[in-house]
């Protein structure tokens, strides 16, 4: 199908606008995840479990989780290297679950260990995805993707 013709089944709707909605859903991750790195380190959205009150600077590990939150949160949401922000930011929500949560309970639904299992993953999808169309990193770096596009479309040797 080509890009300009009308979709003329669900599936090829929805598959028209995969791209679109991988980059709302970058957005919407990045911004929550910018959340809880605001709340913990900017007393925003009431501060920690809603106390008002921010975390020390330097305590392991909460302060520093709360740094890749907010920096790594936004970097998300804002399609600007994305995809290593994304990575980074799994890995410390998949510490967040097995060093804090697991020894805990099993079970996320039993430790409160669920934020950080569903951003672990979410992130790293994001990490395979890319950040979809809508990104900064797309928009502005537009000439350097021209520049590079020529490589890009090289078939693959096959043996």
């Amino acid at each position: 199908m080509s890009s300009s013709a009308t979709p003329r089944t669900l599936g090829e709707a929805l598959d028209s606008a995969r791209p679109y909605v991988l980059s709302l859903f970058r957005i919407v991750v990045g911004l929550l995840f910018f959340c809880h790195g605001a709340s913990s380190l900017l007393g925003w959205f009431g501060g920690i479990m809603g106390t008002g009150k921010t975390l020390e600077a330097g305590t392991w590990p909460g302060w520093y989780a709360a740094v890749i939150q907010l920096v790594g949160g936004a970097l998300v949401m804002l399609g600007i290297g994305s995809r290593s922000a994304a990575f980074i930011s799994s890995g410390s929500m998949a510490y967040a679950y097995f060093h804090e949560h697991q020894p805990e309970e099993l079970w996320p639904i039993q430790n409160g260990g669920e934020p950080a299992a569903m951003f672990c993953w979410a992130l790293l999808l994001l990490v395979f995805t890319g950040p979809g169309p809508l990104a900064l990193d797309r928009i502005f770096g537009s000439a350097r993707t021209a520049e590079a596009a020529p490589e890009a479309r090289r078939e693959p040797s096959r043996v």
